[in-house]
């Protein structure tokens, strides 16, 4: 007969082998893996799980698997590096770019609860992002951004604690890095913001700099919170525009959009938000375009509007008599 299960190890998770990443496997052919069921819990589900740990190469750190399977699944991410597969990048780039809207518990009172139920769902599928009515435009710009070659410098052992302070006598055969740590904000992140795809600063860093090399800029006053879409289609209405840009944009809430003024004559449309923030949110999401009415058009920031001249006063003009 086969062992009773333990009652108190129902949902935790076993596997064979990692969901990994290139980068995070490494470029060694003969890999050498240690395998510890029941290691750690899950860093976002919080569930124990089968940890993995090797080295990736000769020179670099040893790597660990710092979330489950299912989660990893759920968004299609590598177990250690929390990268997207198949793209490489941050999730809120990609999310960002596709308009998925990520349904998944942040409290530590659900997300357990989520985990076991979508574990089920997950048998045999690759992972519970849906893509395939993703706009063309947004694919695109994940094409752009997307890291086609592994990026091995992310192996790299961490920075000597001892060499900060000044106090490391190892030298050459100190296996850390001599180095000055840099502290901006791309160095202050947590695995719950980085996995959910939210307040990410370095996927903020990617949509940024994409942004502006698309010609979007944010300009300089900062009163300019409305973009310019062009090339609309001859079908479009103000009710249609404004419904596909709340699709496009899932973490905008419909209170946030302060107005959309619909030209169909010239066919364009200004859109109004309430906040400088989510409207370069927008034009982030909105890079490379996204379509409306089965037409790609084209994203432009507002302009501000030019001050009137003043008016001289009656009180200032002298009369001859």
């Amino acid at each position: 007969m086969p062992p009773k299960a333990d009652i108190n190890k129902a949902g935790w998770e076993q596997s064979e082998f990692p969901i990994l990443c290139e980068t995070c496997l490494g470029d060694n052919p003969f890999i050498r893996m240690s395998k510890q069921e029941f290691g750690r819990s899950c860093g976002t589900c919080a569930r124990p799980f089968t940890v993995f740990r090797w080295n990736p190469g000769s020179g670099m750190r040893f790597k660990t698997t710092v979330v489950c399977q299912t989660c990893a699944k759920i968004k299609n991410v590598c177990q250690t590096c929390l990268l997207d597969l198949e793209y490489g990048l941050p999730t809120q780039v990609r999310d960002t770019a596709l308009g998925f809207v990520n349904d998944a518990p942040t409290s530590d009172i659900n997300r357990e609860y989520y985990a076991q139920n979508m574990e089920g769902k997950l048998e045999g599928n690759k992972s519970a992002l849906d893509t395939g009515k993703a706009q063309s435009a947004g694919k695109d710009m994940l094409k752009q951004l997307a890291r086609t070659d592994p990026y091995y410098k992310r192996n790299r052992p961490k920075i000597c604690s001892f060499f900060v302070k000044g106090e490391c006598t190892r030298g050459t055969e100190c296996p850390y890095r001599h180095e000055k740590p840099v502290d901006n904000e791309l160095s202050h992140q947590n695995i719950q913001d980085r996995y959910h795809g939210r307040n990410d600063p370095v996927a903020r860093k990617i949509l940024g700099t994409h942004a502006e090399s698309q010609g979007l800029k944010p300009p300089e006053d900062q009163t300019i919170t409305s973009l310019f879409l062009s090339s609309l289609s001859p079908n479009s209405t103000e009710l249609s525009i404004r419904t596909q840009i709340l699709k496009a944009l899932p973490t905008v809430q419909p209170t946030e959009l302060k107005s959309v003024v619909h030209v169909a004559k010239s066919r364009c449309a200004f859109i109004n938000f309430k906040e400088r923030d989510t409207c370069e949110r927008a034009a982030e999401a909105w890079a490379n375009g996204f379509e409306i009415d089965g037409e790609r058009v084209a994203v432009k920031w507002g302009r501000s509007r030019a001050s009137k001249p003043p008016v001289p006063s009656t009180s200032s003009v002298s009369v001859e008599s």
